[in-house]
């Protein structure tokens, strides 16, 4: 969402007559879009502002504008903290990034939170604000903005306001005109994806259309987006288990384009956690749709989220967080210690804290069960033949180049020829690491069709 965001934001710059550069250094403007999921994010973002304010003053004119979740959250402290800074804004009026470093250029600095979307910014934000794509055969397209859920760790709701859909109709026409300028993978973001749409069927049956069933709308729309010729490839993040419903997972398995990837947050595998973290399922309930969603969708990759040391968890919730990450056999996983958020109810529980070397100790524990099974699932696909999209050189090796399977996993392979980003190839897997694959072309595919990005400069 906050990649999202900073292209939102780049686009309006760039529309505004400003330039994209390589370096803070050639800059005149610098933004920097925040988030607040965890503490060191918070931690580097004042270690970044406290270097730029030496860039600001070697030079008239240079701006700096803060952007995102932690602005949103710490408003004033930002501009006490740093008072340098010329523009605060919010989630919420994104849209007004360029108009209000015009505004700062001759008069004072400003900041400008919105406590929620109003009806005009929220038409604006998910589709008319012009966008500078990073990667041009992959789109991201927003299908809800804000979150209903009361998550006792998590700082979203506070920052990014209550859930609101966006309209089928809006949603269909951006990716029909994505699809025509060359995309060929949709990304759909959303706090709760699956919950995409119940607010409209309210609506609707709030206003008198009682044809219109009270329930999400999320199956419809892969299966709306995944029709769009020209589409290949229809990924979305993230859904949440409570949510999960079978209709998306037909939806899943019967629309060609939609990839065999499912983002399945877990958090934990404890019961008596999962209900202090206001979660809403229990873990025999999460394994039986996710057993569910395997059987129904061939092929089926599967990754999570796992937090340990959550204030109450004890070394008997803990093992039992081991023992469903084991059953589930995850094909990869982000894990995390509890980090206390300000501002959210688990923050509050002080007492019932988990102390940090016992917390550290489990997170390594959690880590040889995850790094097991995601080795075992990687170990699996050696010999297939996988499609993969070209995403550019491998980073660490440039002799070969970096592809990204329909499961998410990315596959490095030798090739004798150049491949543009975005080109579809087929790739023998001959080798798994714990966080890659490794193997050789076997046949290039789809050239893209996407318009190349060119820095352009002249010297007078």
């Amino acid at each position: 969402m906050n990649e999202h965001d900073s292209e939102r934001i780049s686009g309006l710059l760039e529309q505004d007559g400003m330039t994209n550069v390589g370096s803070v250094a050639q800059a005149d403007v610098v933004v920097i879009n925040t988030c607040c999921i965890r503490e060191n994010a918070d931690e580097k973002f004042y270690g970044t502002l406290s270097q730029l304010k030496n860039w600001k003053t070697e030079q008239d004119g240079r701006q700096i504008l803060v952007a995102g979740c932690l602005a949103q959250k710490d408003r004033d402290a930002i501009r006490k903290r740093a008072p340098y800074v010329d523009v605060v804004i919010g989630t919420h009026n994104v849209h007004r990034a360029a108009e209000l470093l015009e505004q700062t250029k001759s008069g004072p600095a400003v900041t400008e939170i919105l406590d929620e979307a109003i009806l005009d910014d929220y038409a604006m934000f998910p589709s008319a604000l012009p966008v500078r794509r990073e990667v041009s055969y992959n789109a991201w397209v927003t299908i809800q903005i804000g979150c209903d859920n009361t998550c006792t760790y998590c700082i979203v709701p506070a920052v990014r306001g209550k859930e609101i859909s966006r309209s089928g109709a809006d949603i269909l026409a951006e990716v029909e005109s994505l699809a025509r300028s060359g995309v060929t993978q949709i990304s759909l973001l959303g706090q709760n994806v699956n919950s995409y749409g119940r607010d409209l069927s309210m609506s609707a049956r709030a206003a008198g259309d009682l044809s219109v069933k009270a329930r999400p709308q999320f199956a419809e729309l892969l299966r709306s987006v995944g029709a769009v010729p020209g589409i290949r490839r229809v990924r979305f993040v993230s859904p949440h288990p409570k949510d999960m419903r079978e209709d998306t997972l037909l939806a899943m398995a019967e629309t060609a384009s939609v990839c065999e990837h499912l983002h399945y947050p877990l958090q934990s595998g404890s019961d008596e956690v999962l209900a202090l973290m206001h979660r809403g399922y229990t873990a025999e309930r999460y394994l039986k749709r996710l057993a569910q969603a395997r059987a129904l969708i061939d092929d089926l990759a599967v990754t999570t989220d796992v937090i340990v040391g959550f204030p109450g968890e004890t070394e008997a919730d803990f093992v039992r967080t081991l023992e469903v990450c084991l059953e589930a056999c995850f094909d990869s996983a982000f894990s995390f210690i509890f980090s206390p958020r300000p501002g959210t109810q688990a923050a509050t529980l002080v007492d019932k804290f988990v102390d940090p070397a016992t917390a550290g100790q489990r997170y390594d524990r959690l880590k040889v069960v995850l790094d097991r099974t995601g080795a075992l699932k990687h170990r699996q696909r050696i010999g297939r033949i996988e499609e993969v999209v070209v995403e550019g050189m491998s980073k660490k090796n440039p002799h070969l180049t970096t592809g990204r399977t329909r499961q998410n996993k990315l596959l490095h392979f030798s090739t004798s020829e150049s491949l543009r980003v975005g080109t579809f190839a087929r790739v023998e897997v001959t080798d798994a690491a714990r966080f890659h694959l490794s193997g050789h072309l076997v046949e290039v595919g789809e050239a893209p069709t996407h318009k190349l990005r060119l820095t352009v400069s002249s010297i007078a």
